[in-house]
């Protein structure tokens, strides 16, 4: 059987989220790097596999899929079904899609909306208000972590945290403070034995020195 393939910006919070799936699911993966930086996720050869052009994108054989939540749970449904990460008890798996869903509504737009101005439209400040709308997502964040749980879906590490600690990993580089969200730096902390979290932290940290070399003061 050949091996996945994911085209993948280690910069990409998502992309690093699925990535983050496939080492802890201790899959084989040939990872292809697409550099949108250098307009690489526009090449024809590329927009043939996905003509969304965005990443991740996984290629299972002749199975094409991107979104970064469609291809954590298909990767984990299809190779490793029942497994911790996403177990088959319907009360677990809602509160994981809960999170997950958390993740792509809430933590990760509120990172967006600090990168893309500053990577695409040449901000140099990060505003009050942008800080606020990180902030309030933290703190939904934390009040996950102060239900009695040491991962954001329950007693074991899940999709949810692999997902969220790619979105937070960043949030960390571009040099927020936790010191108001003690639960979310402990899971921080705990996050550091799972595998791919040093790989991660290095995408993270690319993008993150990225804005932060273009910002007139730090964050």
């Amino acid at each position: 059987m050949a091996p996945l393939v994911l085209y993948h910006f280690p910069g990409s919070p998502p992309s690093r989220s699925a990535l983050l799936v496939l080492r802890n699911l201790d899959l084989d993966v040939e990872v292809k790097i697409v550099n949108l930086f250098a307009g690489e996720h526009m090449a024809e050869e590329y927009l043939a596999i996905n003509p969304e052009h965005t990443v991740p994108t996984l290629v299972d054989e002749d199975y094409v899929l991107w979104e970064s939540k469609a291809i954590a749970t298909y990767l984990t449904e299809q190779y490793k079904p029942g497994c911790s990460l996403y177990p088959n008890d319907p009360k677990k798996r809602g509160l994981i899609l809960h999170r997950l869903f958390f993740d792509s509504g809430m933590l990760f737009p509120a990172l967006r909306q600090i990168l893309a101005p500053v990577l695409r439209d040449g901000a140099t400040v990060i505003s009050q208000e942008q800080k606020d709308t990180m902030h309030k997502a933290l703190e939904r964040m934390e009040s996950y972590l102060q239900q009695g749980n040491e991962w954001i879906a329950g007693d074991d590490c899940s999709l949810a945290d692999l997902c969220a600690l790619a979105t937070i990993t960043t949030v960390h580089h571009l040099g927020v403070n936790f010191g108001d969200f003690p639960n979310i730096q402990a899971w921080y902390d705990r996050c550091h034995e799972l595998p791919g979290f040093a790989e991660n932290e290095e995408g993270a940290s690319v993008i993150a020195n990225a804005v932060k070399s273009k910002l007139e003061e730090p964050y």
